[in-house]
């Protein structure tokens, strides 16, 4: 049960940063950027706080016009987004072999929006490790909403250094989130270190495809774009998440880009050409409805300073995304499933 009207989007803008302090991180947060002359080194040694104050930022406006799921999904003709994005995550426990009784662990889970419905569809217990506090506290609300707080909960940590014992999971995935990470092998590594041996990984990664120019410059354009409206520090080419993975320890049981099979294009939502009432507040109309409703909510004071200037940053964000996938050079969801093996010897 997500929040959906305008003063529940204003009160949750800037999550755990002080409203009077909204404008400030929103300016700190543009400058580790490469419109606002940031570079890669910089983000990458500074993406705790980076990814943090992104969320802080973003998240109402994700959950005003996501939903509780923040991701994207393959999807077929006559499906409806949320219909699509529920498949995905289903399809996710499925490759996982998950069943009653196992202890699951989401990397990076956001509010927990996938981690209820693969609970529930599972019936495991999933524990979301997500270093928000802000995302967390609203995931806690959440799941005592679905009535799974008894079987699901929440751990504050960075999954490069991650709480838990050698071995303690039956099962791990990450949707979209282990793109923040900056260094895929450490992220992975610690993945592998947490997970019984002879179980699986899954995820669904953010990456540059082998169609992507690093010398071309409208493609570094989309890339910059991307990576200022999501709070990453660089985007992967599909090749260095496998190589990561085998460097970890993994063996790679298969891989494939959804995105190049999806009958419905993954950045419909996102296309301003576009038009949905199911979806209304993700289309142009909507996002133009958004836009000025934040621009009076922070005239009144209902919402903080800054708030715009998040708004702006996300529509960049989804200019980059509409047009990295039209040119086939990003996908959202970069798929593979991944094996432990039971020895280091196997």
């Amino acid at each position: 049960m997500s929040k959906t009207g305008a003063l529940d989007l204003a009160s949750g803008l800037g999550g755990k940063i002080d409203k009077s302090e909204v404008l400030s991180a929103v300016e700190k947060y543009e400058k580790y950027h490469v419109f606002y002359g940031g570079a890669q080194e910089e983000r990458k040694a500074n993406y705790t706080d980076m990814v943090n104050k992104y969320y802080d930022l973003a998240t109402s406006f994700y959950e005003f016009g996501w939903g509780e799921s923040f991701h994207f999904a393959h999807r077929f003709k006559g499906e409806s987004l949320q219909e699509s994005i529920k498949r995905h995550e289903h399809f996710l426990a499925l490759q996982l072999g998950l069943k009653p009784g196992h202890k699951v662990l989401d990397v990076g889970c956001g509010i927990g929006g996938p981690l209820r419905e693969i609970a529930r569809f599972s019936l495991t217990s999933v524990t979301g490790l997500n270093n928000n506090e802000y995302q967390i506290a609203r995931g806690k609300v959440l799941n005592c909403i679905a009535g799974i707080d008894k079987t699901c909960d929440f751990v504050k940590a960075d999954f490069m250094k991650m709480p838990f014992p050698d071995s303690s999971f039956d099962a791990i995935y990450a949707i979209e989130a282990t793109c923040h990470a900056p260094d895929a092998y450490g992220c992975y590594s610690e993945i592998y270190r947490v997970l019984k041996p002879g179980q699986f990984f899954a995820a669904y990664e953010w990456c540059m495809t082998d169609s992507f120019d690093p010398s071309n410059q409208e493609h570094q354009k989309i890339k910059s774009e991307i990576e200022i409206g999501n709070g990453l520090p660089d985007i992967r080419i599909t090749g260095q998440c496998i190589e990561a993975l085998k460097k970890a320890g993994f063996e790679v049981i298969w891989s494939k880009d959804l995105a190049a099979s999806s009958p419905v294009p993954w950045y419909l939502p996102l296309d301003k050409n576009h038009f949905s009432l199911s979806s209304f507040r993700l289309t142009a109309p909507g996002r133009f409805f958004t836009r000025n409703m934040v621009k009076v909510l922070e005239f009144v004071g209902l919402a903080p300073q800054g708030s715009q200037r998040v708004q702006d940053f996300l529509e960049k964000a989804a200019e980059g995304l509409v047009e990295g996938g039209r040119k086939e050079i990003f996908t959202p969801m970069f798929f593979f499933l991944a094996r432990k093996p039971h020895s280091q010897s196997q």
